[in-house]
């Protein structure tokens, strides 16, 4: 039996996930106040326009546009709005006024976290997150509770379903980006404006909050190295499947060692990969998510599921839901976020890993001893190489290097065109970025076609 008074909720933002959390509460409150020790009353919706559509339908009398009056009334407060402000001045309003705050704003907790999580802490509020990463796949509360006595090593992570959805359809249909883009769009995949998706901005943010919470340490947005999906072409996603690759839009979070100096820090960094087919990620179609960590004692785990969509971030919402009440029933401070070990952030110039360089190069005799030859003056061991001759399609990714042309690969050399894809073993990217200097200087590069890295090896 429930003694503890009623917790009042208020839910700013009435979008396709707001409208999924009002009508949970309202259908399944009785059995969410079971769970949680206290009754949970939804006070009221702040919304830009009362007279809008939604769906599922929030009653007319639970909308306003009042959001500060709303805040000030609640013990528990859904910010569900997006976007910087006035999100971030209504998660601070409640705060101090002593609610407990839930978010799924990952564009907010990127840039601002810290001044958030420093607010909770000094007035003993808790704030919540868990449907800021991943959709419905519980990721955020496993780091920082289930995995609080382990050391966390690293984070593979594909953490937007626009952009798995499209490279997936690339390699299951054979459609070129534009047309899966379009196709995302059309089954509402993709934003009208999908910028944010495909310039992986938003995983960005979302490694940063992974490696903050993972490592202990403050991550900002601006230290995440970000390259989105634009540049991939039909001819990459084809040659990857034939070298038992796919290509997969990854958020990295490591710990690592500066080759240079020997300076020990934390990484993180997106961007497109080379994953093994043999490699879990590998098996992540459509727009699901997922995370793959490697803890010092727990070893390999994996967090599948869905990404996005009203109804499963609804899902991790009110998770956090019934972690607040519990809170508010048992009573004490809220736990404030670690971020103890303050370990330096590298840049990507610090990350080792291998690789793979399609080159066009001159057809003839000796070309390949040459491209062995920048090789290993730059320190960068080749692993495998492959060779076929006829012009390579253009279209580059990777280490800053500008897209080549059919046209700028050159037909008018009395030699043949030959590609190389040469695969690498473990190197700096700091070797990778000399090495690719050389090779665009060389007399018997025409192209640099395309540099991916290889993660999950």
């Amino acid at each position: 039996m429930i003694e503890y008074r009623n917790l009042r909720i208020a839910l700013l933002g009435g979008g396709s996930v707001g409208a999924q959390v009002a009508a949970q509460l309202q259908q399944h409150g009785d059995e969410l106040a079971q769970r949680s020790g206290a009754g949970l009353e939804l006070i009221g919706v702040a919304v830009r326009d009362v007279t809008a559509a939604r769906t599922p339908e929030i009653p007319q009398h639970l909308l306003t546009t009042d959001a500060e009056s709303l805040i000030l009334s609640a013990d528990i407060v859904i910010e569900l709005m997006g976007g910087i402000e006035p999100a971030r001045t209504y998660i601070l309003q409640a705060i101090n006024s002593g609610a407990d705050v839930i978010t799924a704003n990952k564009a907010l907790l990127a840039t601002h976290g810290p001044e958030l999580f420093d607010a909770a802490e000094q007035v003993g509020a808790q704030l919540y997150y868990e449907a800021a990463v991943g959709g419905a796949i519980p990721i955020i509360r496993p780091l920082r509770d289930s995995l609080a006595g382990d050391r966390v090593e690293r984070i593979l992570g594909i953490v937007n379903g626009t952009t798995n959805f499209i490279l997936d359809r690339m390699d299951t249909t054979g459609e070129s980006l534009e047309d899966a883009l379009a196709t995302a769009t059309a089954l509402g995949y993709a934003e009208a404006d999908p910028t944010a998706d495909v310039e992986g901005h938003d995983a960005a943010q979302k490694a940063a909050i992974l490696a903050s919470l993972a490592f202990h340490t403050t991550v900002p947005l601006a230290d995440v190295y970000c390259e989105g999906i634009t540049k991939i072409t039909r001819a990459q996603v084809e040659s990857a499947r034939k070298g038992g690759y796919v290509i997969k839009l990854l958020a990295v979070c490591e710990r690592l060692v500066d080759p240079i100096t020997g300076v020990a820090g934390v990484s993180a960094r997106v961007h497109p990969a080379l994953v093994p087919l043999a490699h879990p990620l590998a098996a992540v179609h459509g727009a699901n998510n997922a995370v793959f960590l490697t803890a010092e004692a727990a070893g390999n785990l994996m967090f599948y599921g869905a990404g996005a969509g009203g109804r499963e971030t609804a899902s991790a919402v009110l998770g956090d839901v019934v972690s607040a009440a519990r809170r508010h029933v048992i009573g004490g401070p809220g736990v404030a976020e670690s971020t103890h070990a303050d370990l330096p952030v590298l840049s990507i110039s610090s990350v080792t890993t291998r690789y793979q360089i399609t080159l066009a190069v001159v057809d003839q005799p000796g070309v390949l001893a040459e491209i062995a030859s920048i090789f290993s003056d730059h320190e960068v061991s080749v692993e495998a190489v492959a060779q076929s001759v006829g012009e390579p399609v253009a279209g580059v990714v990777g280490a800053g290097i500008g897209t080549a042309t059919s046209a700028e690969i050159g037909s008018e050399s009395p030699q043949g065109t030959a590609t190389l894809v040469i695969g690498t073993h473990e190197a700096s990217e700091a070797d990778l970025a000399a090495t690719v200097a050389a090779l665009k200087s060389s007399d018997v590069v025409r192209a640099i076609v395309s540099v991916l890295r290889v993660e999950g090896l």
